[in-house]
């Protein structure tokens, strides 16, 4: 069967688009275990621990037979998401010819060993005899926050930012050219990734370019993971973290995740609340802030917002009339949607967008932005038929079957199966794991 591509829409589901190999690899530490617990659905976490000591595989009809009838959709959501991340594997039974689960060794042992013997972080808090004056946690939330406005406000519109940061320029390429486009004599634009950044998807970028500049992603999560389980506010000292640790604790600290201190002789860092809240659904994080756009059904927008960031993002899909202090006027029109479309954003990107930072005298209305301008907006978008091009390689003659299927495995393992078809032996494979496939087939000969 053709493997199913996972958007990355949260930092689990960048977790759950590594490879098998690198995801396994990523299971032997205990805490990131934890984090993937911490982060299933209810139903899903219940799966885990009631399977966590059995060995051996489950029928598929067993695990359905423990939810009652209504709730059969929630079991489709648990069991899927925890195949997506590889803490289930999914296996055919060819004698009893069912379909099977069980727990990934891996994955079992580390958090089985986490359970039974608990487990404590590579570093402890420092003592507050060295560490003084430290942010209380409401100037930390807002170090974070103006950490984040003002390194998108740079990335998007430099001219309005009033503070220039210290980003490093390996960082800001890494964005500029992933997020950006340019267009001769245009201005810079975001592509449809970078819509997705503005709404806490950065991370994802960063951790995907990681091994364009010499950092193994599968070691990037896991410290990032690691730091979610740090206490917001307390300082950890700088000299606890490897070498590579501390070049990425610099990057975190320009995006707000962190706040670097120096004292007299020790320097230390302090979690702020986006780094402990990695692995937590980044739309369900955001989704609880405060919203303050007001959306009429004449297709007005009224956001009640004094940020610069809050502008330049209503920009990218609508048309600002006016500014005031505290208000942002704009209009949804064809053409201002048209020209987000066309740079790459989507519908669905807009509606969610505008439902998750709906003005809190709107977010209690069902629904809170109204229903012709989500149709309208969709509607628009359905107007262009736009086709996604990937890149890939196909296979075919194949000597044997047994040689057919050990490169659809290796091209599983990479994920980077587009398709197959077994029985006319044709393969389609991804770009980026094309060497490997290939480099399978020439140890077959």
């Amino acid at each position: 069967m053709p493997e199913v591509r996972i958007i990355a829409k949260n930092f689990m589901d960048m977790v759950a688009s590594m490879p098998a190999i690198k995801l396994d690899k990523l299971y032997q530490n205990g805490f990131i275990c934890e984090a993937i617990l911490r982060s299933l659905p209810p139903l899903a976490k219940k799966y885990v621990l009631q399977l966590l000591h059995i060995d051996g595989p489950v029928p598929a009809k067993l695990l359905a037979e423990w939810v009652l009838p209504d709730g059969l959709s929630k079991h489709k959501v648990a069991i899927d998401r925890l195949v997506q991340l590889r803490v289930f594997v999914e296996a055919f039974d060819n004698r009893k010819n069912e379909k099977t689960y069980q727990v990934n060794s891996t994955y079992q042992k580390s958090l089985q060993n986490l359970l039974v013997h608990g487990g404590t972080l590579p570093r402890e808090s420092m003592p507050s005899n060295i560490t003084v004056r430290l942010p209380t946690l409401e100037d930390l939330e807002t170090y974070a926050l103006e950490q984040w406005e003002c390194f998108l406000l740079q990335l998007i519109s430099p001219s309005h930012v009033d503070k220039t940061l210290n980003i490093s320029s390996s960082l800001m390429k890494v964005f500029q050219r992933r997020l950006l486009s340019q267009r001769d004599r245009e201005a810079p634009k975001l592509t449809e990734s970078g819509f997705q950044f503005l709404l806490w998807y950065i991370i994802r970028e960063y951790i995907t370019n990681s091994e364009e500049r010499g950092v193994d992603a599968g070691d990037l999560i896991s410290f990032m993971l690691e730091l979610s389980f740090h206490v917001i506010g307390e300082a950890y000292n700088i000299n606890t973290l490897t070498e590579f640790q501390r070049n990425i604790i610099k990057d975190l600290a320009d995006l707000g995740l962190v706040k670097l201190q120096q004292g007299r002789k020790e320097s230390w860092f302090i979690p702020t609340k986006l780094a402990t809240n990695l692995s937590v659904s980044m739309t369900e994080s955001s989704s609880r802030k405060e919203g303050f756009v007001v959306v009429e059904t004449n297709f007005r927008v009224y956001a009640y917002s004094t940020s610069k960031l809050h502008c330049e993002i209503l920009r990218l899909f609508s048309r600002v009339e006016y500014q005031l202090p505290n208000l942002i006027v704009g209009a949804i029109t064809k053409e201002s949607l048209y020209n987000a479309f066309d740079n790459g954003i989507t519908a669905d990107q807009i509606v969610s967008f505008l439902r998750q930072n709906a003005h809190p005298r709107v977010a209690q209305r069902v629904p809170a932005v109204p229903e012709n301008v989500t149709d309208q907006i969709r509607l628009w978008e359905s107007d262009l038929n736009r086709v996604e091009m990937t890149e890939a390689y196909y296979y075919d003659e194949f000597p044997s079957r047994d040689v057919f299927e050990g490169a659809c495995d290796c091209a599983r393992e990479w994920s980077g199966l587009l398709w197959e078809d077994s029985k006319k032996m044709h393969l389609v494979v991804k770009s980026e794991v094309h060497t490997y496939v290939r480099d399978f087939l020439r140890r077959q000969k």
